[in-house]
Formats: C-alpha cells, sequence, structure tokens
C-alpha cells in the first residue's frame, strides 16, 4: 500500500487508531515540544494539532514515533520487506541463461516505472502566494535556547548546475523573518556540494522545499543513498508507484505534486548568516556558526493544507525511528559490499554516528579489523565514531548480550584501536570540528594468529536434551 499525500496518510493512522487531534489551543513556541516529547519517549500516537496560536493551519507531528507507524508510512507490515526487495533486486550471479536474463531485465524494467511521473496540474500549487509570508506556517521554536523558529521537516531540493540531476536532502532551516531562513548544509552533505559549484559560478542557486509530501518522499529525504541515485526514485520504489512532480513556478526544478506546502526561493552564494544555537538530535544544543540563507520568493500549497513538523533531542525520538528503519532497508547494500556481516544495529543512544554494533561470519586473523576499515570508508558510515565488531552468533540487537561479549572477550591493548578522520559535525566531543579520532572495538573469539595463546573457553550452555526435558514438565513444577 502507498499513500497518494500526508493527509491520506493522516486519515489511515486515525482509522487505525495511530492519531489524536487535539483541539485545544496550544503555542508552537515551547509547549508542542513539551507535549510531542512526553508522547514519543512513551510510544504515543501521532498528533493533529488543529489550533496553533497565530497560525490558521493545523500541525501534524511524530507521524514515523513508532516502529509500527514508521512500517505504516512505508506500506509494510514488517521493514524487513523493504529489505528483502532490495535484495532481491541484485542477482547473487551475473544472468546466464536467456531466462535469468530475461528476469533481470524485468526488474530493470520495473525500476524504470518508477522514476518520477511529470505532471501539469498539482495540488501543492492549488493556491499560488508570491507574497506569501513564512509567519503564516505554525513554525516551531523547539526548546528553551534555540536561536528562534525552525521548520524542522523541510524536503530540500536542489539541481546540480554541472549534470542537472536533482538532490533531496533535509536540512534545518532557522527563521530569520517572513522571507529568510538559514540553509544548514553540513560540508558532507551533497546539498552542501551542489551550493559550492554555485558558489565556484558566483550564480544564485534555486532552492525549493516541500512542506508534507508523502511519506515515502519525506524518509527517502534522510537516506544514506549511493551517489547519483534520485531520492524520488527511491520514494517511488518504496512506494511501488511513481512519485508525481511538477515543475516549481519560479524555476526549473520538479518538486511533488501532493505536498502540502511548497517553498520557493534561492541561496546566494555569497551570503552566510549566524544560525543557531539549535537543540539537536545528540540530546545537546549544536553551536551557532555561518551557513547560507535562503529567500523565499513564493510559496504554493494545496487548499486546506497541514503544516508537518518533528522534534530532535534526547533520544529516543521520532529521527530514532527513520534511523531504525535505515539501519534494516539498507543492510542488504552493506552486504553486497562486504558479504560477511550477518547484521548490524545503530542504537538510539548513538545518534546514528556514534556507534554501530556488527555482526560478522569470522574467517581469518584481522578479519573485524578488516570490516571496520571498511566500513569507515563507505559513505555516512564514515563517520561513526565507535564500530564494535561481535561474531555471527551474537545477536546485535540485544544490547544487554553485545555488552556481555565486549566486556568479556576485548583485551584493550589487543582489540581496540584508534584512528583519525571525519567526524558528524554535531560531533561536540572532538577537540576539532568535523575531525577527530575514531575507536574500533573486535568482541570476536581470538585466533592464535591475533595473539591469543590460550585456549579460548567455551561459553557456558545448557544442552538441547535438558530443556526439551524441562520444557515437557514445566507444567508439573507449579513455577
Amino acid at each position: 500500500m502507498f499513500y497518494s499525500d500526508m493527509q491520506e496518510f493522516i486519515k489511515s493512522l486515525e482509522k487505525s487508531g495511530e492519531l489524536k487531534k487535539v483541539k485545544t489551543e496550544v503555542d508552537a513556541n515551547l509547549e508542542i515540544t513539551e507535549i510531542a516529547d512526553r508522547i514519543v519517549k512513551k510510544g504515543g500516537p501521532a498528533v493533529l494539532f488543529e489550533k496553533v496560536k497565530g497560525s490558521k493551519y493545523p500541525l501534524f507531528i511524530n507521524m514515523y514515533g513508532t516502529k509500527k507507524r514508521m512500517c505504516m508510512s512505508l506500506g509494510v507490515e514488517n521493514i524487513e520487506e523493504i529489505s528483502e526487495r532490495i535484495e532481491n533486486l541484485f542477482p547473487k550471479d551475473m544472468p546466464k541463461s536467456l531466462w535469468d536474463k530475461i528476469s533481470f531485465f524485468v526488474q530493470l524494467k520495473k525500476m524504470a516505472d518508477i522514476q518520477p511521473h511529470i505532471v501539469k496540474d498539482a495540488i501543492s500549487q492549488e493556491v499560488v502566494e508570491e507574497n506569501g509570508s513564512l509567519n503564516d506556517l505554525p513554525i516551531l521554536k523547539c526548546w528553551p535556547e534555540d536561536a528562534g523558529k525552525f521548520i524542522t521537516f523541510p524536503v530540500v531540493i536542489t539541481k546540480d548546475p554541472e549534470t542537472g540531476r536533482q538532490n533531496i536532502g533535509m536540512y534545518r532551516m532557522q527563521v530569520y523573518d517572513g522571507r529568510t531562513t538559514g540553509m544548514h548544509w553540513h560540508q558532507h552533505h551533497d546539498g552542501a556540494r551542489i551550493y559550492r559549484k554555485y558558489q565556484k559560478n558566483k550564480e544564485r542557486m534555486p532552492v525549493a522545499i516541500a512542506l508534507g509530501a508523502d511519506p515515502s518522499v519525506i524518509y527517502s529525504a534522510t537516506a544514506p543513498l549511493p551517489p547519483g541515485v534520485d531520492e524520488l526514485l527511491f520514494a517511488g520504489f518504496l512506494r511501488g508507484k511513481a512519485v508525481p512532480v511538477v515543475k516549481a513556478k519560479m524555476s526549473d526544478i520538479l518538486v511533488p505534486a501532493n505536498a502540502e506546502f511548497i517553498l520557493e526561493g534561492y541561496v546566494d552564494p555569497a551570503e552566510l548568516r549566524w544560525e543557531g544555537p539549535f537543540g539537536d538530535h545528540t540530546g545537546y544544543y549544536s553551536l551557532a556558526n555561518d551557513f547560507p540563507v535562503f529567500h523565499l520568493t513564493c510559496i504554493t500549497h494545496r487548499k486546506n493544507p497541514v503544516y508537518p513538523a518533528t522534534i530532535v533531542g534526547r533520544p529516543p525520538m521520532e529521527d530514532c525511528f527513520m534511523g531504525w528503519a535505515t539501519e534494516r532497508i539498507f543492510l542488504p547494500l552493506l552486504k553486497i559490499t562486504l558479504p560477511e556481516i550477518k547484521d548490524f544495529s545503530l542504537p538510539f543512544e548513538g545518534v546514528f554516528h556514534n556507534c554501530a554494533i556488527v555482526s560478522i561470519k569470522k574467517e581469518f586473523p584481522g578479519h573485524a579489523r578488516k570490516v571496520i576499515n571498511a566500513l569507515w570508508g563507505m559513505g555516512q558510515m564514515m563517520f561513526s565514531k565507535m564500530i564494535v565488531i561481535v561474531d555471527e552468533d551474537v545477536n546485535v540487537q540485544d544490547y544487554s548480550e553485545v555488552v556481555w561479549k565486549v566486556f568479556n572477550n576485548v583485551d584493550p591493548a589487543r582489540d581496540t584501536f584508534i584512528q583519525m578522520g571525519p567526524l558528524d559535525v554535531l560531533d561536540h566531543s572532538s577537540s576539532n570540528q568535523s575531525y577527530g579520532s575514531k575507536m574500533g572495538i573486535d568482541a570476536t573469539k581470538k585466533m592464535k594468529e591475533e595473539g591469543h595463546l590460550r585456549p579460548w573457553p567455551n561459553e557456558i550452555k545448557m544442552s538441547e536434551e535438558v530443556k526439551k526435558m524441562v520444557d515437557g514438565k514445566w507444567k508439573e513444577y507449579g513455577l
């Protein structure tokens, strides 16, 4: 199942008991954050605030805030369904027989069928406001020390001036006034890479922002896709149907046709402005710095739109469940490059980049180090500050079991190593921004060649025969 737009998803959530409508007037200044924070931490519902002080638009929040709703948003009962679909896209061997080749080309044809589909009329352009103001939107000030109001759920669309390819990402936007915002592009982001090309050419950079696209598009804006993979194509893959797009009013950027709002404008490469601080997903305020400035030139929206928002802060938060989906969905892609990987986990407490736990089928001395170094060379995995490797029989989703293995199997001098490299910009612990040390931890069973000359002890386990016998007599024990 897929949702044509966000409001259809809202109706589905209400029908399934996953939505709460709040009719009491609430304030976008701190109050909504406090409410949403309490709800997400107790696994509560998505919320539609129907009356937000100072705005005529309702606000929708916590749409992905549980594993169940994350699955619902992508039209599946189990997130592993998507992983399997991705795995099936890649043949284990190159096609050999005629039938294999036909099957392979059928798969490629299916990918072509989910390319973004251009339409002429779009609900996202039912109303056009060339003099529209951001002050009309119920934009949140999330935390007390935030520098101001921030657009927290923007799908930011840019276009590479050299290749013509569009890129979609999600970057917070501090509201300076009704017509300008910050554009929080970290230097490693694709948006920043495209921005540098406009900067080099001294050209204004057209930008469009979709607010409230269908759930697959919003999620795809956060996905760590390989270079050159179109986020809208990926959204089409997730929803099983092409995403309809329409040409923006003020540029040739293609925007989601079924979005609630589209903000059109530009970034001047010569202009920077102080942005932040902002209460971030690390649970700490990220520091202020100079960032590019977005200038609004036009707002389009559907009739009776709903404004989407999210909050970030000390985990668990809504973004944790989006990160969980990424972990499960992209495991097959990791396995293509590193087939020895059996599973991996990104703990919520590590807020995506601070810790990764990986289980492998260990086959030779130094295998864990090989995997750690390979992961540090793969896309956004380069930001992982700590990577823990365990054996294939360890359940990486059971953190108690993982910690037991680490505490018992690691000799610090032999099994840990420090390396310098890039870090996430939001990592406040490093001495320098975006660069510092990272740790690899090998918690696998050690081989003689790795310096463990003593016999490795057997793990305590009860025999299967006794376990079955006790299972059969359990009711007799009266326990």
